[in-house]
């Protein structure tokens, strides 16, 4: 048996793979941080790649799961970054002038 090219290619996805789980549950890595999304990705890519010269479809398709998921979560933190940054830039409008309460009494020169 002889290693070659997509061996590799799997095993460093396997490592990425493992790596954000484990920057997950020592508290390193938050599971909302993009960067847990892109070392999934990246790690079910490189494993997806692998597959398709080794082929297993049950690993093929918790992969493409994998993929999907990374990308779901991907999406999320681009869109709750986009609308912090929209707000932060909209102009705060005035604040209104206070009025003066009416005490009902009319004043005479």
């Amino acid at each position: 048996m002889s290693y070659t090219w997509f061996d590799l290619v799997g095993n460093l996805g396997v490592f990425l793979v493992v790596l954000a789980f484990y920057l997950l549950q020592t508290e390193r890595l938050n599971s909302r941080d993009i960067r847990y999304s892109l070392l999934n990705l990246t790690g079910a890519i490189l494993l997806l790649i692998s597959l398709l010269v080794n082929w297993n479809l049950s690993s093929v398709i918790i992969e493409l799961f994998w993929i999907a998921i990374s990308l779901i979560g991907i999406v999320r933190h681009v869109s709750i970054s986009k609308a912090s940054k929209q707000k932060a830039s909209t102009p705060k409008a005035p604040k209104p002038k206070e009025s003066k309460p009416e005490t009902g009494v009319v004043s005479t020169p």
